[in-house]
């Protein structure tokens, strides 16, 4: 079956330094990979590659099965990049749209739907969030920080992706937040049918969340496989990681 990612041998040069080499990643569909790694490992970096916001020095990714730089024009990209979601570290919403609009703006954008038929997708993605549907019409700042990552989450969700990107989805929220957070991208995984990458520091959060782990060490994936796999992996990062002094 083809990977829903498919990342093969790449390099990523910024400002002179080399932040990826020869790296390599499958991820298969409906699998929730945790991507951990040190500050400063290439992270986000990755992330922002997996999504087309950078272009790798080097190498090639492929989301199910099509080459995320490969042109063949607009349209085809365009159509790639409706296959997955993303929710950014502090959601990113637009601070002058109201709660509605931010979810609705990936609707409009695609300019596909009427003006009821966004109204109805909107509140279903609210729901499908927790969400209320007087929630509708607050502006960010009036939001929790919980509600900001369920409203970021419910436009990741609005054009109803395949692929689910999170990066760092529990930061910032205290401890029973960050509890029931995972306990939504997990329900809402299964129900939907979703493959899911998240970047994460959180042991608690991939734990509770994942069914593989991908360790990103010395420019490269160093281990990938289950917790309990990578755990066994005999490497500083890893032992620092997984196994921190109590």
């Amino acid at each position: 079956m083809t990977p829903v990612i498919a990342i093969n041998d790449l390099f990523t040069r910024l400002g002179g330094l080399w932040i990826h080499r020869h790296l390599n990643l499958e991820i298969a569909a409906g699998e929730m990979v945790a991507l951990v790694g040190g500050s400063g490992s290439g992270k986000t970096t990755l992330l922002r590659q997996m999504i087309g916001l950078l272009t790798p020095t080097q190498g090639t990714i492929r989301l199910f099965g099509e080459p995320l730089f490969g042109g063949g024009g607009v349209v085809r990209e365009r159509a790639l990049r409706q296959r997955f979601g993303v929710l950014f570290q502090q959601g990113a919403l637009f601070s002058a749209l109201n709660v509605f609009d931010n979810i609705a703006f990936p609707l409009r954008e695609l300019k596909c739907f009427d003006a009821a038929m966004i109204r109805d997708l909107v509140m279903l993605k609210l729901e499908m969030v927790e969400l209320l549907p007087q929630h509708a019409l607050l502006l960010p700042a009036e939001l929790s920080g919980g509600m900001v990552k369920r409203v970021a989450l419910a436009r990741a969700l609005a054009l109803e992706p395949e692929l689910l990107l999170l990066d760092e989805p529990t930061a910032g929220l205290d401890p029973d937040r960050s509890a029931g957070f995972v306990r939504l991208i997990r329900r809402l995984g299964d129900e939907l049918g979703l493959t899911v990458l998240l970047v994460t520091h959180d042991v608690t959060t991939l734990a509770a969340l994942t069914t593989k782990v991908a360790v990103l060490a010395e420019q490269h994936i160093l281990a990938h496989g289950t917790l309990d796999e990578v755990r066994q992996f005999d490497h500083p990062f890893i032992r620092k990681f997984f196994h921190p002094p109590s």
